[in-house]
C-alpha cells in the first residue's frame, strides 16, 4: 500500500493546475449569465472532462507514479502513456477554450482578440498559429517527440535533468498530444481540419510508430537501451525484461487508445464516403468504385404543375 500513498509530490506544475481549474470556473460562472440552461449544463460536463484530464497529469507527474519511474522503465512507460495519450483526450474533449478566454475581464479579453485577429504586428503570431494547428505538424510532431525522446542520449539526459524531465519532454508530450487529438475530435470552438479518412490513416500511422518502436524495445533488441536503470540500487528486476515489460506497456496501450479512436473515426468515414470499400479507395489513393445506380441513367423530372411551387431546400 505504501506504493500508492508515499512518494507524492508537490511543485510548480500543482499551482498551475489550481490557477486553471480557477480561472476555468470563473469563465463558466460568466458565461452563465448569458446561456440557456442546457448549455450551462452541457459546459459543466465538458469541464467535469477537462478536470478529468488535469487529475491525470497530475497522477502521472506528482504521483508515486513519476518516483518509481525513476527505478523501472516499465513504470516510466505508464507515465508516459497517461501524458501522451490520455490527459490530452480528456483535455481536448473538455474544451476548456472558451471558459477559460471568459476569465480574463471583458476589457482585456476584448483587447487580445483585437490583437491577435485583427493587428497587423500579430500577422507573423496568427502564421505561427496556422502552421502549429495544421493537420500535417501535429502528426509529425507528435510521433516526433515520441520518437526523439526515447532515443537512450535524450532519454537519458532528461532522467539525469529534472528541468528537462517535466519542462521539456513531459511538456512536448502533452503539448503534441493535444495538436494530435484536436485533429481528431471535436472541441468547440475547434473542429477537425481534415475528414474521418485522413484521421483513420492518421491513427493508423501513429500506432504503427508505437509498434516498431515497442517491437524495436523488446522483440528486436538483446540488451537494456537505457544504462540508467542498469545501476540502480535495490531493484531486482533485469534492465532487458524491465524494458521488455515498457515496450509491452506501449504495444498493448497502443492497441488500447488506437482501436476505439479508429472504429468510431471508421464509422464516420463510411457514413460520409458511403462505403467501407470507398473508405479504403480513399486511403490507398485509388478513384472510389462506381455503384450499380450510376450506370442508371437519370430520370427527367416532372415540370411542377403551373401556379405551385416545387419543394426545396429553400422552402
Amino acid at each position: 500500500m505504501g506504493y500508492l500513498t508515499h512518494h507524492w509530490a508537490i511543485d510548480p506544475f500543482a499551482l498551475i493546475v489550481v490557477i486553471t481549474i480557477i480561472a476555468n470556473e470563473i469563465g463558466l460562472g460568466r458565461l452563465r449569465h448569458h446561456s440557456l440552461p442546457a448549455r450551462t449544463r452541457r459546459r459543466r460536463r465538458k469541464a467535469f472532462v477537462f478536470y478529468s484530464g488535469l487529475a491525470v497529469l497530475l497522477i502521472a507527474i506528482d504521483s508515486p507514479v513519476d518516483y518509481w519511474s525513476s527505478s523501472y522503465f516499465f513504470v516510466h512507460m505508464i507515465e508516459h502513456i497517461l501524458i501522451v495519450f490520455a490527459a490530452p483526450i480528456l483535455v481536448v474533449a473538455g474544451a476548456p477554450w472558451i471558459p477559460l478566454m471568459f476569465a480574463l475581464p471583458v476589457t482585456t479579453r476584448r483587447k487580445v482578440g483585437r490583437f491577435l485577429y485583427l493587428s497587423k504586428r500579430a500577422q507573423g503570431l496568427r502564421a505561427i498559429g496556422r502552421f502549429i494547428r495544421s493537420p500535417w505538424f501535429a502528426l509529425i510532431s507528435f510521433n516526433a517527440a515520441m520518437l526523439l525522446w526515447h532515443i537512450p542520449a535524450w532519454f537519458e539526459l532528461a532522467q539525469r535533468n529534472q528541468f528537462v524531465h517535466v519542462w521539456a519532454m513531459h511538456t512536448s508530450f502533452f503539448v503534441t498530444g493535444v495538436l494530435f487529438w484536436l485533429q481528431i475530435l471535436n472541441s468547440y470552438p475547434m473542429k477537425p481540419a481534415r475528414g474521418p479518412v485522413w484521421q483513420a490513416g492518421s491513427i493508423i500511422a501513429t500506432n504503427v510508430v508505437m509498434t516498431l518502436m515497442a517491437m524495436s524495445m523488446s522483440i528486436l533488441t538483446t540488451v537494456s537501451w537505457y544504462s540508467n536503470y542498469s545501476h540502480i540500487h535495490g531493484v531486482t528486476l533485469s534492465p532487458f525484461a524491465d524494458q521488455q515489460i515498457g515496450a509491452a506497456i506501449l504495444w498493448v496501450c497502443g492497441d488500447f487508445w488506437a482501436l476505439p479512436a479508429l472504429i468510431v473515426i471508421i464509422r464516420r468515414a463510411i457514413a460520409e464516403e458511403g462505403s467501407l470499400s470507398n473508405v479504403v479507395d480513399r486511403l490507398t489513393g485509388r478513384a472510389p468504385a462506381q455503384t450499380l445506380a450510376s450506370f442508371h441513367p437519370a430520370r427527367p423530372r416532372a415540370p411542377a404543375p403551373t401556379g405551385t411551387l416545387e419543394e426545396g431546400p429553400e422552402n
